[in-house]
C-alpha cells in the first residue's frame, strides 16, 4: 500500500490527504501494535499527533494507506528448499483489529481453490527469499476494494497461533522445525510439503481480554493489542466451535434480553442485519438516537436511549439497570476516559456485559446465539485422540404425522455426541431437516433402546411418535422381526404391537405407560394432590392448566379456539416459565366431542410441531380427568400432520398410529 514517513502533524495531514483516509499511523519500532491507529479523519491524526510528539520521539511516524479485506494468517515450516503449511485461518474480523485480539478460525472459509493455490506459492517465495528455516509466520489480506492478496508482514519465528495450529492439524510444527534447523529435510518427515491435508474439524481461537483489571482502558478493539491470553474451541461445525470458544473466553451468551447499539454512521447501515438478528431472537433493541432512527428507516423497532449528559434515561443508567445482556459499539473510540463511549464501555465491562466493537464480532455472536448450541448439547472432543478424516453415517429419515425424526442404528457403531449432532443434522435449510435425532441401540432388558434428541441437542426423554418409527426400522429392516416387541425408551420398557401390509408395518399400537398427575413428578412447582384445571400465570395471561407427565412434561390448555391461537409467542412463556424446572410441552385443545380432541403443540427444544405423541396422550389424559372424555374409549386426536388414536384406560394410556420410512441416507462429519 502507499505510504510515506512524517516527523510533524503538518507532514502527516498532507500524507494522510494525498494518499486519502483512512490511514494507518504508527511509530518506527512497534511491538504488539502500541501505539498504532487507523485515522479516518483530520481530527483523529490531529489528535493522535499530539499525543505522540509529547514523547519527543526522535524517529519518523509511518502513514500507510489503510486496506479493509479479510485478513488471513499462515504459520509455514521451511527447510530452505520447500515449505510445509500445516493449514491457513482467517480472521473473523476485518483487518485493523490485531491479529491476537481477532477470532481466528481453521480452517479459511472464505477462500476458494485459486486463491488458495496463491497463497501457497507466495508462502514458499516469500519464506525462501528470506532464507529462512524453520518457523516463519505470515499475515496476508484479500482486498475488499479489489480482491487482490495482500503482504500485512512477515515474521520469520514463532508465532502465538503456533500450538494452536499444531493441535488441530496435528502437525508437530515445533519438532519439524527443529529437525529442519539440524539439517533434515521435510520430504523426509512423513508429512509432505505444500498446503497439508485439511483437517476433519473446525477450529476456532478466541482472544481473552483482562478490562475489568485495567481501569480507564477503552475496549475498543484496533491496531493496538489488548488481549491477555486465548482460548480454543474446536467442533464439527464453525458455529460449535465458535460457541465452545466464546463460552470458554468468559464470554456470558445469554439467549434472552436486551442489546444496546450505538455505532458510528459509516456502519449504521451494515449493523441493521445484525440487530435484525437479535430482534428475530426476541432481544429488544434499544439504540443511541442516530442508530435507532437508522433501525426504523428499514422497519426495525429500537428503544432510544439518551446521550450522558443530555438525559438522566442515558447509556449509563440503562447498563446499570440490568436490562442490556449486550453492548454493541463502534463509536468513537479514544484514549481519554471522559469520552461518552469511553465511559459506556467501560460501565460495561465494570457489569460484566459483553461489548461488542467489532461489526464482525457481532454478527459472529448473533449466529452463534442462534445455533441452538447450549453447555449442554455441545461436543466433547478429545484433543489426544483426533480423527484425521470426516466419519460417514448412514441415518434413515423416518416421519409419522408430520413428526419427523433421523434415526441411526447403532447396534454396530457407536455415535459419541447426539447432542451436537441433532442441532447440525435438524435445521431444515443447512441440514437432513426433522424434529431431532433418534439413536436405536442393544438393550439387556428389551429388544431395543432408543434415545430421542430434540432439535435443541436436549435430550426428549420419552417420544411415542419415535417409539412407533423405531418399532418399524427394527421390523422391516430384519433387525427384530417380531410382530410384538418391547423397547425401553425413557427409563421406561415400552410393549408395542405392529400391524402390516405385505410385511411391512404399516400401523403400531404401543403401550405409552399411565399418565401422571403428581406434581413433583411431572414436575411442576404447584402443591396439591393434582393440577387439574388450575389457573395459573404464565407471560402476564391467566391460563386453567392440566398438569401430567407421560414419561415427559406436558401441560394441557383446554381452549374454546385453537386456529386464531397465536402458539410461537404463547409457547415459549409456558416452556420457560418458572412453573417447570425442566421446561415443558404445551398442548393447546379443542374438545370437538367426546371422541374427538384438535391440537396444537408446542415441544420444549422443538418450538410448535406437526405432531406430538405423548402430547396426544397427554391430551387425552387430561381430557378424560377433565371429564370431556371417557375412559376405555377410542380418542381420536387431530393434529396439523394427521391423527393418532389413543385410549385411557385405569391401568395405561394405548396410542394406535402408523410409521412411514421417507428414505436412507450418508452424511459426512
Amino acid at each position: 500500500p502507499k505510504g510515506d514517513t512524517v516527523m510533524t502533524t503538518e507532514q502527516a495531514l498532507e500524507v494522510a490527504d494525498r494518499i486519502g483516509y483512512p490511514v494507518l499511523l504508527r511509530p518506527s519500532y512497534v511491538l504488539g501494535g502500541q501505539n498504532m491507529i487507523i485515522a479516518f479523519s483530520e481530527e483523529d491524526v490531529n489528535e493522535y499527533m499530539a499525543i505522540i510528539l509529547a514523547q519527543n520521539i526522535e524517529n519518523p511516524v509511518l502513514i500507510d494507506k489503510y486496506l479493509q479485506g479479510t485478513e488471513l494468517e499462515v504459520d509455514a515450516i521451511c527447510d530452505g528448499n520447500d515449505i510445509l503449511i500445516p493449514g491457513i485461518m482467517e480472521h473473523v474480523e476485518r483487518t485493523g483489529v490485531h491479529s491476537g485480539d481477532s477470532i481466528a478460525v481453521y480452517p479459511a472459509w472464505n477462500i476458494d481453490d485459486d486463491m488458495r493455490d496463491i497463497i501457497e506459492d507466495h508462502t514458499k517465495k516469500l519464506a525462501l527469499s528470506l532464507k529462512t528455516v524453520g518457523l516463519v509466520n505470515i499475515q496476508y489480506l484479500i482486498s475488499d476494494s479489489d480482491g487482490k492478496l495482500y503482504v500485512i508482514e512477515v515474521n520469520p519465528r514463532s508465532s502465538r497461533t503456533v500450538p494452536y495450529i499444531s493441535k488441530v492439524t496435528g502437525v508437530p510444527m515445533v519438532d519439524l522445525a527443529t529437525r529442519c534447523m539440524l539439517g533434515e529435510r521435510l520430504a523426509d518427515m512423513g508429512y509432505g510439503t505444500g498446503l497439508y491435508r485439511k483437517s476433519p474439524y473446525v477450529a476456532v481461537k478466541v482472544p481473552v481480554f483482562s478490562f475489568e483489571k485495567l481501569i480507564n482502558v477503552d475496549t475498543h478493539l484496533g491496531p493496538e493489542m489488548k488481549s491477555t491470553g486465548e482460548v480454543l474451541g474446536i467442533a464439527a461445525t464453525r458455529e460449535e466451535a465458535l460457541y465452545k470458544g466464546l463460552c470458554a473466553a468468559g464470554y456470558k451468551l445469554e439467549k434472552t434480553g436486551g442489546v444496546f447499539f450505538t455505532v458510528r454512521d459509516r456502519d449504521k447501515a451494515e449493523i441493521t442485519q445484525v440487530a435484525r438478528k437479535f430482534a428475530h431472537m426476541g432481544f429488544t433493541i434499544y439504540a443511541t438516537e442516530g442508530t435507532a432512527k437508522a433501525f426504523k428507516s428499514v422497519g426495525l423497532d429500537a428503544i432510544t436511549v439518551g446521550k450522558i449528559h443530555a438525559s438522566d434515561d442515558n447509556s449509563l443508567s440503562l447498563i446499570e439497570s440490568g436490562k442490556i445482556n449486550y453492548v454493541i459499539s463502534t463509536s468513537t473510540r479514544g484514549r481519554l476516559p471522559s469520552r461518552d463511549s469511553v465511559k459506556m464501555r467501560r460501565k460495561a465491562v465494570e457489569r460484566s456485559v459483553p461489548c461488542l466493537t467489532s461489526i464482525d464480532t457481532a454478527n459472529a455472536v448473533a449466529d452463534c446465539l442462534r445455533s441452538r448450541y447450549s453447555p449442554a448439547s455441545i461436543e466433547l472432543v478429545d484433543i489426544n485422540d483426533l480423527r484425521d478424516k470426516k466419519m460417514m453415517l448412514m441415518f434413515t429419515k423416518m416421519q409419522t404425522c408430520g413428526n419427523d425424526y433421523i434415526y441411526f442404528n447403532c447396534f454396530d457403531r457407536q455415535i459419541d455426541c447426539p447432542e451436537s449432532l441433532s442441532i447440525q443434522l435438524s435445521d431444515r435449510h443447512h441440514g437432513v431437516g426433522g424434529d431431532g435425532v433418534v439413536l436405536i441401540l442393544p438393550s439387556d432388558c428389551a429388544d431395543a433402546e432408543a434415545r430421542v434428541y430434540n432439535m435443541d441437542g436436549t435430550p426428549g426423554g420419552m417420544g411415542g411418535n419415535a417409539l412407533r418409527c423405531v418399532c418399524k426400522l427394527l421390523y422391516d429392516s430384519g433387525i427384530v422381526h417380531k410382530r410384538e416387541m418391547d423397547i425401553k425408551m425413557g427409563n421406561k420398557i415400552h410393549h408395542l404391537k405392529v400391524y402390516t401390509i405385505g410385511d411391512k408395518v404399516s400401523t403400531v399400537t404401543a403401550d405409552m405407560g399411565p399418565a401422571e398427575f403428581t406434581p413433583k413428578k411431572v414436575p411442576v412447582n404447584l402443591d396439591g394432590y393434582r393440577v387439574v384445571d388450575r389457573p395459573v400465570e404464565i407471560g402476564g395471561e391467566t391460563y386453567n392448566v392440566t398438569c401430567l407427565s407421560m414419561g415427559n412434561p406436558h401441560c394441557v390448555v383446554f381452549v374454546p379456539t385453537l386456529h386464531a391461537l397465536n402458539v410461537a409467542e404463547i409457547g415459549p412463556k409456558f416452556e420457560h416459565s418458572e412453573l417447570f424446572p425442566e421446561r415443558v410441552n404445551t398442548e393447546f385443545v379443542l374438545v370437538m366431542d367426546e371422541n374427538t380432541l384438535a391440537m396444537r403443540v408446542w415441544e420444549r427444544g422443538n418450538g410448535e410441531t406437526q405432531a406430538c405423541g405423548t402430547g396426544a396422550c397427554a391430551a387425552a389424559a387430561a381430557a378424560v380427568e377433565n371429564g370431556f372424555c371417557k375412559k376405555d374409549s377410542d380418542i381420536t386426536v387431530k393434529l396439523a400432520g394427521g391423527d393418532l388414536t389413543v385410549r385411557v384406560t385405569d391401568d395405561t394410556v394405548y396410542m394406535t398410529g402408523s410409521a412411514f420410512k421417507c428414505f436412507d441416507g450418508v452424511i459426512e462429519i
